[in-house]
Protein backbone atom coordinates (compact mmCIF):
# COMPACT_ATOMS: atom_id res chain seq x y z
CA UNK A 1 0.00 0.00 0.00
CA UNK A 2 1.79 3.07 -0.84
CA UNK A 3 2.02 5.85 1.75
CA UNK A 4 -0.83 7.02 3.56
CA UNK A 5 -3.24 4.98 2.65
CA UNK A 6 -2.65 2.12 5.37
CA UNK A 7 -4.44 4.48 7.76
CA UNK A 8 -7.55 4.44 5.68
CA UNK A 9 -7.07 0.59 4.94
CA UNK A 10 -6.96 -0.18 9.06
CA UNK A 11 -9.84 1.68 9.55
CA UNK A 12 -13.64 0.03 9.98
CA UNK A 13 -16.29 0.95 7.70
CA UNK A 14 -18.12 2.21 10.02
CA UNK A 15 -15.02 4.10 11.39
CA UNK A 16 -14.47 6.02 8.03
CA UNK A 17 -18.84 6.72 7.84
CA UNK A 18 -18.33 8.71 11.41
CA UNK A 19 -14.75 10.38 9.77
CA UNK A 20 -17.01 11.80 7.04
CA UNK A 21 -19.80 12.70 9.12
CA UNK A 22 -17.68 14.52 11.49
CA UNK A 23 -14.87 16.13 8.80
CA UNK A 24 -14.88 18.34 6.33
CA UNK A 25 -13.71 18.75 2.90
CA UNK A 26 -11.41 21.98 2.32
CA UNK A 27 -10.41 23.10 -0.85
CA UNK A 28 -7.16 24.65 -1.12
CA UNK A 29 -5.33 26.83 -3.97
CA UNK A 30 -1.31 26.54 -4.49
CA UNK A 31 0.20 28.71 -2.49
CA UNK A 32 -2.12 28.30 1.02
CA UNK A 33 -0.30 27.39 4.26
CA UNK A 34 -2.29 24.73 5.80
CA UNK A 35 -0.12 24.00 8.83
CA UNK A 36 2.23 26.60 10.22
CA UNK A 37 5.22 25.63 12.28
CA UNK A 38 4.82 26.49 16.29
CA UNK A 39 1.20 27.56 15.82
CA UNK A 40 -1.05 25.17 16.99
CA UNK A 41 -3.43 23.07 15.11
CA UNK A 42 -7.32 22.31 15.90
CA UNK A 43 -7.19 19.21 13.32
CA UNK A 44 -6.05 16.64 11.55
CA UNK A 45 -5.65 16.59 7.94
CA UNK A 46 -5.85 13.64 5.41
CA UNK A 47 -4.71 15.10 1.99
CA UNK A 48 -7.38 13.82 -0.92
CA UNK A 49 -6.16 15.44 -3.87
CA UNK A 50 -3.41 17.51 -4.88
CA UNK A 51 0.50 17.47 -3.37
CA UNK A 52 1.42 19.96 -0.37
CA UNK A 53 5.55 20.38 0.61
CA UNK A 54 6.87 20.65 4.41
CA UNK A 55 9.52 22.96 5.49
CA UNK A 56 11.20 23.78 8.08
CA UNK A 57 12.59 27.26 9.13
CA UNK A 58 15.42 25.90 10.94
CA UNK A 59 16.48 24.33 7.87
CA UNK A 60 16.48 28.14 6.38
CA UNK A 61 12.39 26.99 4.67
CA UNK A 62 14.18 23.67 2.87
CA UNK A 63 11.45 21.41 1.95
CA UNK A 64 12.34 18.34 3.98
CA UNK A 65 8.72 16.13 2.20
CA UNK A 66 6.03 16.08 -0.51
CA UNK A 67 2.98 14.84 0.75
CA UNK A 68 0.33 13.12 -1.66
CA UNK A 69 -2.92 11.63 -1.81
CA UNK A 70 -3.91 9.68 1.05
CA UNK A 71 -1.37 10.58 3.63
CA UNK A 72 -1.94 12.48 6.98
CA UNK A 73 -1.07 15.68 8.20
CA UNK A 74 -1.24 17.15 12.12
CA UNK A 75 -0.68 13.87 13.51
CA UNK A 76 2.57 14.33 15.66
CA UNK A 77 1.00 17.37 17.02
CA UNK A 78 -2.24 15.45 17.84
CA UNK A 79 0.20 12.40 19.31
CA UNK A 80 1.59 14.87 21.49
CA UNK A 81 -0.61 18.33 21.75
CA UNK A 82 3.15 20.25 21.23
CA UNK A 83 2.84 22.92 17.44
CA UNK A 84 3.76 21.98 14.77
CA UNK A 85 7.61 21.42 14.22
CA UNK A 86 7.34 21.87 10.15
CA UNK A 87 5.28 24.78 8.19
CA UNK A 88 2.99 22.78 5.10
CA UNK A 89 1.84 24.37 2.10
CA UNK A 90 0.12 23.57 -0.94
CA UNK A 91 2.50 23.16 -3.65
CA UNK A 92 -1.00 22.47 -6.35
CA UNK A 93 -4.40 22.66 -5.77
CA UNK A 94 -5.43 20.56 -3.34
CA UNK A 95 -8.59 18.71 -1.34
CA UNK A 96 -8.16 17.63 2.26
CA UNK A 97 -10.13 16.11 5.04
CA UNK A 98 -10.18 18.11 7.65
CA UNK A 99 -11.54 15.93 11.15
CA UNK A 100 -11.95 18.58 14.50
CA UNK A 101 -9.20 17.65 16.66
CA UNK A 102 -12.22 17.71 19.96
CA UNK A 103 -14.46 14.97 18.03
CA UNK A 104 -11.84 12.82 17.39
CA UNK A 105 -10.29 13.02 20.69
CA UNK A 106 -13.89 12.33 21.96
CA UNK A 107 -14.57 9.64 19.97
CA UNK A 108 -10.78 7.57 20.91
CA UNK A 109 -11.81 8.26 24.51
CA UNK A 110 -15.51 6.18 23.70
CA UNK A 111 -14.65 3.91 21.27
CA UNK A 112 -11.31 1.84 22.15
CA UNK A 113 -11.61 -0.80 18.93
CA UNK A 114 -11.73 2.77 17.09
CA UNK A 115 -9.00 3.86 19.12
CA UNK A 116 -6.74 0.94 18.61
CA UNK A 117 -7.63 0.60 15.06
CA UNK A 118 -6.92 4.80 14.72
CA UNK A 119 -3.25 4.31 16.91
CA UNK A 120 -2.17 1.24 15.30
CA UNK A 121 -2.42 2.62 12.23
CA UNK A 122 -0.65 5.88 12.98
CA UNK A 123 2.44 3.94 14.37
CA UNK A 124 3.36 2.10 11.44
CA UNK A 125 2.57 5.27 9.26
CA UNK A 126 5.00 6.98 11.78
CA UNK A 127 7.17 4.10 11.70
CA UNK A 128 7.19 4.12 7.20
CA UNK A 129 7.99 7.75 7.67
CA UNK A 130 10.92 7.34 9.83
CA UNK A 131 11.87 4.54 7.70
CA UNK A 132 12.03 6.70 4.57
CA UNK A 133 13.74 9.54 6.52
CA UNK A 134 16.65 6.40 7.18
CA UNK A 135 16.83 5.48 3.71
CA UNK A 136 17.13 8.91 2.67
CA UNK A 137 20.11 9.40 4.24
CA UNK A 138 21.68 6.51 3.04
CA UNK A 139 21.71 4.16 5.85
CA UNK A 140 18.97 1.60 4.91
CA UNK A 141 20.01 -1.93 5.09
CA UNK A 142 24.02 -1.28 5.66
CA UNK A 143 25.89 -1.93 8.20
CA UNK A 144 27.97 0.65 10.51
CA UNK A 145 31.28 0.54 8.76
CA UNK A 146 29.81 0.47 5.02
CA UNK A 147 27.73 3.97 5.82
CA UNK A 148 28.03 6.24 3.42
CA UNK A 149 27.56 10.14 2.93
CA UNK A 150 24.17 10.71 1.68
CA UNK A 151 25.56 12.17 -1.98
CA UNK A 152 27.54 9.15 -2.51
CA UNK A 153 25.35 6.75 -1.70
CA UNK A 154 23.74 5.92 -5.32
CA UNK A 155 20.74 4.13 -3.48
CA UNK A 156 19.79 7.96 -2.25
CA UNK A 157 17.21 8.81 -5.09
CA UNK A 158 13.62 9.29 -3.32
CA UNK A 159 12.09 7.41 -5.80
CA UNK A 160 13.28 4.18 -5.60
CA UNK A 161 13.73 4.08 -1.86
CA UNK A 162 10.55 4.66 -1.49
CA UNK A 163 9.25 2.18 -3.65
CA UNK A 164 11.85 -0.40 -2.10
CA UNK A 165 10.33 0.82 1.56
CA UNK A 166 6.59 0.12 0.34
CA UNK A 167 7.76 -3.03 -1.52
CA UNK A 168 9.24 -4.40 2.16
CA UNK A 169 6.80 -3.06 4.39
CA UNK A 170 3.72 -5.38 2.47
CA UNK A 171 6.08 -7.92 2.39
CA UNK A 172 6.94 -8.19 6.00
CA UNK A 173 3.32 -6.39 7.05
CA UNK A 174 1.95 -9.34 8.97
CA UNK A 175 5.27 -8.94 11.25
CA UNK A 176 4.85 -5.47 11.53
CA UNK A 177 0.96 -6.18 12.27
CA UNK A 178 1.35 -8.93 15.03
CA UNK A 179 4.52 -6.84 16.44
CA UNK A 180 2.17 -3.65 17.34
Amino acid sequence: MRKGLFILSELSQEDLEWMLTIATSEELEAGTTIIEEGKPIHSVYIVLQGTLVVEVAALEGKEIAKIGIGEILGEMSFLDTRPPSATVTVLEDAIVLSIPRLALEQKLERDTAFAARFYRAIAVFLSNRLRLTVSHLGYEEQAPSERRSVNSNPRNQPEKSVDRLIERLEAHRETIVRSL
